[in-house]
């Protein structure tokens, strides 16, 4: 078992497939994990040429406590430009039908567990 597959018991699919973990913050309560998009657009955008232009505002969202800790995510996705007509690609937005429950800053999962 890889360091990835162990991740994919604690963390989204989406999250460990598309995202790199840049940094780890551990307090007393709270554990925070960074995440970077990685330079490779998500598979739902193959058919269009995009290039990176940087990386909009960060989201943080809370998931399931690991360890007796509070765990936020933050997340930054790249700014996506398409090649051939230069408009901005906002892959944020797929990563919100991914993680984040609908009305909330929880991923999915937490959320359905507080139910």
């Amino acid at each position: 078992m890889t360091s990835i597959d162990l991740l994919k018991f604690m963390l989204p699919d989406f999250l460990v497939d598309n995202f790199e973990v840049v940094s780890i913050l551990n307090y007393e309560y709270n554990l925070h994990l960074y995440f970077e998009e990685k330079s490779k657009p998500p598979k739902e955008f193959h058919s269009l040429e995009l290039v990176s232009k940087g990386f909009l505002d960060e989201i943080t969202i809370q998931d399931f406590s690991l360890s007796g800790k509070f765990v936020f995510l933050h997340i930054k996705c790249h700014r996506w430009t398409n090649k051939i007509n230069s408009e901005i690609v906002k892959v944020s937005i797929a990563i919100g039908r991914q993680l984040i429950a609908k009305g909330t800053r929880m991923t999915q999962e937490f959320t359905a567990f507080l139910k």
